[in-house]
C-alpha cells in the first residue's frame, strides 16, 4: 500500500512541475503584445491559464493528501519506532558497572 501511494506522490510532484512550469508568469502578457503570439494557445488567451490553474490546484490537492498519508505511514509503521524510543531503551538496557563504595575513613583521635 505504502509503494501505491508513494508512486502517486511522485506522479503528482512531476505534475505540478510540469504545469508550473508551462504557465506563463504575469509578465508573459506584456511579449504577446509586442508578437511573441504565445496569446494564441489551444485554449485561447484565458483559457490555457484557466485549465492549467485548475490541473494544477488538483494536482497539488493530490500530492498533499499523499504527503499526509506517507507521514502517517511511516509514523505508524509496526517494524520501526521513534529514534527518541530507541536510545532511551538503549541507554536503560545498558548495564553500568557498579563501583564499590568508598571506605569510610577511620576518626583519628586527637
Amino acid at each position: 500500500m505504502e509503494t501505491l501511494v508513494l508512486i502517486v506522490h511522485i506522479c503528482a510532484a512531476a505534475g505540478v512541475i510540469g504545469l508550473v512550469l508551462l504557465q506563463h508568469g504575469k509578465g508573459a502578457d506584456m511579449g504577446a503584445a509586442f508578437g511573441s503570439g504565445t496569446s494564441g494557445s489551444l485554449f485561447g488567451a484565458s483559457g490555457s491559464a484557466n485549465f492549467l490553474s485548475r490541473a494544477t490546484a488538483m494536482f497539488v490537492a493530490v500530492f498533499f493528501a499523499t504527503s499526509l498519508t506517507l507521514a502517517y505511514m511511516s509514523g505508524h509503521r509496526a517494524d520501526s519506532g521513534s529514534v527518541v524510543k530507541a536510545a532511551v531503551k538503549a541507554q536503560t538496557t545498558e548495564t553500568t558497572p557498579v563501583q564499590p563504595a568508598a571506605p569510610e575513613s577511620k576518626k583519628v583521635p586527637q
